[in-house]
C-alpha cells in the first residue's frame, strides 16, 4: 500500500496534463483574405472574419461565423458578406495549441458587380474547413491560420472561394 501511494502522484500526472480547461465560449476576431471565384477569372477580397463558438464539451461545440469583403471586380468595386453555422470539432490534447475544424452552411450576399449581377443578391453557402489557434495566456490566443473553402452559386454557376485569415480568439467561462 505505502509504495501504491508513493507512485499515486506520478501515475496522475500524465492524466492531468490531458485534461485541459475547455472554454465554455470562443470569440475570434480577425483579417481574412478570400480569393473569389477560382473556377474562372480569380480576384482578391480583403475583409473581416469574426465567429462566435458554444464549446458542448472538450473537442465538440457550435459555431456561428460572419465575414465581409471588399475588392475590385473587372474594375468596379464589389463586396460580399456571409453569415453561416455549423459544428466545430477541435482537438485540446496539447496546452499550447488547438487545432480545429468545421463545416457550416448559411447564406452569403453578393453585392451589386460581385460575379456580374446587377443588383445584390443573397445565396446559398457552405464553408469547409479549419485552423490553428495557438495559446497565449489561459483567455486569450492567435488564430495563427483559418483556411476555408467557400462554395457559392450566383449567376447560375457555383463558385469555389478560397479564405484565408488570422486574428485573435478570446476564450470566456470553463465548460465543466
Amino acid at each position: 500500500m505505502r509504495k501504491f501511494l508513493i507512485l499515486l502522484p506520478f501515475l496522475l500526472v500524465p492524466v492531468s496534463a490531458w485534461a485541459q480547461d475547455t472554454p465554455k465560449y470562443e470569440f475570434f476576431g480577425g483579417y481574412s483574405n478570400m480569393v473569389a471565384n477560382t473556377n474562372n477569372i480569380n480576384f482578391d477580397m480583403n475583409g473581416v472574419n469574426a465567429s462566435a463558438q458554444e464549446n458542448l464539451n472538450s473537442w465538440f461545440g457550435g459555431v456561428l461565423d460572419f465575414s465581409t469583403h471588399f475588392g475590385t471586380e473587372n474594375g468596379l468595386k464589389t463586396n460580399t458578406q456571409t453569415v453561416t453555422y455549423g459544428p466545430v470539432f477541435t482537438y485540446r490534447k496539447n496546452k499550447n495549441i488547438a487545432p480545429f475544424g468545421h463545416v457550416m452552411v448559411g447564406a452569403e450576399r453578393g453585392g451589386t458587380n460581385y460575379l456580374n449581377i446587377s443588383q445584390p443578391e443573397t445565396r446559398l453557402a457552405v464553408i469547409a474547413g479549419g485552423g490553428l489557434d495557438v495559446n497565449v495566456t489561459p483567455r486569450i490566443a492567435i488564430r495563427f491560420v483559418q483556411v476555408d473553402y467557400l462554395m457559392s452559386k450566383f449567376s447560375n454557376a457555383r463558385q469555389d472561394n478560397f479564405r484565408v485569415g488570422g486574428g485573435i480568439v478570446f476564450y470566456l467561462g470553463k465548460k465543466k
